[in-house]
């Protein structure tokens, strides 16, 4: 399989959603979460969050079904410095339908590309989704 490979288009209302989200000046955590309507094979919005913690969005994903997540994090660095990472993250919970999970994985390099990120992870178990995962995560970026 190619990795331009596209199974989904994504929806031209989330791309402009996605470019005001990269350019956001709050500085709190924020996210958006994504998912693909399976009919019109298109990656829609789902829901848009503000001043949200990876552990609250966690509490948010479905536990059985594939998600793509932009979140926007205030990122604390050892020496001080403070930065706002943009991070793409694709959960796909073991347990998910074969058919969803690669519908997903086959998109999400279009909506990676969309979205104009470089900092991308994925998970197979929510679970780990916690603010110590991001930061073990963004230390490879440093």
């Amino acid at each position: 399989m190619s990795s331009s490979l596209v199974v989904c288009e994504v929806d031209e209302s989330l791309k402009e959603k996605l470019k005001k989200f990269r350019f956001r000046k709050e500085t709190n955590n924020a996210a958006i979460l994504m998912k693909i309507d399976m009919e019109k094979q298109l990656v829609i919005l789902e829901e848009e969050y503000e001043d949200i913690s990876l552990d609250d969005l966690r509490n948010e994903l479905p536990e059985r079904q594939p998600r793509f997540i932009v979140y926007s994090y205030k990122y604390i660095h050892t020496d001080g410095r403070v930065s706002y990472p943009l991070c793409f993250i694709f959960s796909s919970p073991v347990g998910c339908k074969p058919e969803q999970q690669m519908m997903y994985a086959g998109s999400k390099n279009q909506l990676v590309s969309a979205a104009e990120l470089t900092k991308v992870f994925e998970t197979r178990n929510i679970d780990d989704l916690s603010e110590e995962w991001l930061i073990n995560k963004l230390s490879f970026f440093r």
